[in-house]
């Protein structure tokens, strides 16, 4: 891994785009993240990288650089998914959402750091009409220096991942570095000639889940990998110095995974789940019965302590009467079977829900580091 082409992760989650980096080739140095159950989840598969457990207003690029033992080498890129509650179509769409401030801190830091690109990723709800001066100010702090892309509407599915996830990125590439013209083709290029629909992303897991299997030893469960396809072959390519030793270990040797967590179920809504039809929704509930053939919905983060602890809604199985379970998820998003979340399910669903598909984060990076000669 060329040690040169360095990257930092900002609000990096349980590490989505930290894995797409990581696997397009970047050598991650370090991630910032202030939930401390999240930063040990991204620790548990990133060991090499620094952890910073920082909100990051409060980092100067001094400060950063300092805690990600950058020392003299350039920055390759600044990347990150900062909080999208404040833009996202199912929120408020409050403008005064402190949480919006956080966007600007991403370019705050990149004017600062001076890196060779950014790379920044949001919900569509973003580029609305009432968050333009967001969007305006956060582009005059690197205008100077960046030659800017228009945002990237990407819509996953186009990328070979199994969810219909929509986001926009908003890259640019200092005027000193050539290639940026070259970008917008390439990703355009970058996507997927063979669509991956929700019954070849969960080959292979087990499908009879019991509801019983509530903790975390529990979880780990034996997988089929007689049927694994490309795309499962592909997720679960192993990179030099990523993941945990144990959890690989497992996943190899014993040939289990975890997050295999099973959801207690009353015989009325099992019934219910039973007579929905593919693509039907629950009236109840209001979760929606996966297609075999189709791709999953955008996976849904619930909110967190400060906001109620609510468990959004999740997908029923195409098969099954039952919602997914976070290892389903985990799939449907584009994460590899050995790669680690939190040993509880509601975190665990909490953390894919907020992570930016791998997949289409590596497919991205893979181009920028085309473009730019890296």
């Amino acid at each position: 891994m060329p040690d040169s082409i360095k990257v930092i992760d900002l609000y990096s989650g349980v590490g989505g785009l930290s894995l797409g980096a990581v696997k397009s080739g970047f050598n991650l140095i370090g991630a910032v993240e202030n939930d401390h159950r999240i930063l040990a989840s991204h620790k548990t598969n990133f060991p090499r990288a620094a952890h910073i457990a920082e909100d990051v207003s409060s980092l100067t690029g001094k400060s950063l650089a300092s805690a990600a033992q950058l020392g003299t080498a350039d920055l390759a890129g600044l990347i990150g998914g900062p909080p999208c509650q404040g833009f996202s179509s199912i929120g408020r769409r409050n403008l005064k959402d402190k949480r919006n401030l956080l966007f600007l801190d991403f370019f705050r830091l990149v004017s600062q750091m001076q890196p060779a690109f950014y790379l920044a990723e949001n919900v569509p709800g973003i580029l609305q009409p009432q968050y333009s001066k967001v969007r305006d100010a956060s582009s005059k702090m690197v205008e100077k220096d960046y030659q800017i892309l228009e945002p990237i509407k990407i819509v996953a599915n186009d990328f070979g991942a199994a969810t219909t996830r929509t986001r926009i990125f908003f890259i640019g590439v200092r005027k000193d570095i050539k290639g940026a013209d070259l970008l917008p083709d390439l990703i355009e290029k970058a996507k997927s000639k063979k669509p991956t629909v929700v019954k070849t992303a969960l080959v292979g897991l087990p499908i009879n889940i019991s509801n019983s299997w509530t903790e975390y030893e529990d979880s780990w469960r034996p997988y089929d990998s007689s049927d694994f396809n490309s795309y499962v072959k592909s997720l679960n390519r192993l990179v030099n110095d990523l993941g945990d030793k144990m959890s690989i270990d497992r996943f190899i040797k014993e040939k289990k995974i975890s997050g295999c967590f099973g959801t207690l179920h009353t015989m009325e809504v099992t019934k219910r789940f039973q007579k929905l039809k593919p693509g039907q929704q629950d009236a109840v509930s209001k979760a929606v019965r996966l297609k075999a053939d189709g791709f999953c919905p955008t996976l849904r983060a619930g909110t967190d302590n400060t906001r109620g602890s609510y468990q959004a809604v999740r997908p029923i199985h195409y098969i099954k009467p039952r919602v997914i379970t976070p290892r389903e998820a985990a799939r449907l998003q584009g994460f590899p079977d050995w790669f680690q979340f939190h040993e509880t399910k509601w975190h665990s669903f909490r953390q894919i829900g907020n992570s930016v598909c791998p997949i289409v984060a590596e497919r991205v990076l893979s181009a920028v580091r085309m473009a730019l000669s890296m």
